[in-house]
């Protein structure tokens, strides 16, 4: 199996996780007398079944991707590591920059007059070199996602 494959097998865990939880609680409690729509021992032995499938897969990929080395020579992991701290920081820096280039109205000359306290088109360049490292190393990673078998 790729990583890729694997990726979306754990998504889909997640997912089946979710709607478990949601079956789980409407089936929690019922009126006296009366009996749940599933069987929540079942449910619950079904919990057991996907969290195993789900720990197992989840230490195939952490392995696989701090054992996989791109073309450059590093690891899957730290590449999802500068990909995820490249989007985040970007993401901070527009959002600080859209407030500090909010014009504030001024009705009077006698209103006080506020500016923004940095440089907003240079650190527009740094949020869209930021972007552009994520983008780049999301490439890296996608590539190595659909070659490299899980261990």
């Amino acid at each position: 199996m790729k990583l890729a494959e694997a990726l979306k097998m754990r998504s889909d865990l997640d997912i089946r996780l979710r709607q478990l939880q949601e079956r789980l609680n409407l089936n929690s409690k019922v009126q006296e007398g009366d009996k749940p729509s599933e069987d929540p021992k079942v449910l619950l032995a079904e919990l057991d079944t996907i969290t195993a499938q789900l720990e197992d897969l989840i230490t195939r990929i952490n392995l696989t991707n701090s054992r996989t080395m791109s073309k450059d020579g590093e690891s899957l992991a730290a590449l999802l590591a500068r990909r995820d701290v490249s989007m985040r920081k970007a993401e901070i820096l527009r959002n600080f920059l859209n407030e500090a280039s909010r014009k504030t109205e001024r009705r009077t000359a006698t209103d006080i007059k506020i500016i923004s306290t940095v440089d907003v088109r240079e650190l527009r360049k740094q949020a869209d070199h930021m972007a552009a490292v994520a983008r780049a190393t999301d490439n890296t990673i996608q590539e190595l996602n659909w070659t490299t078998d899980l261990i």
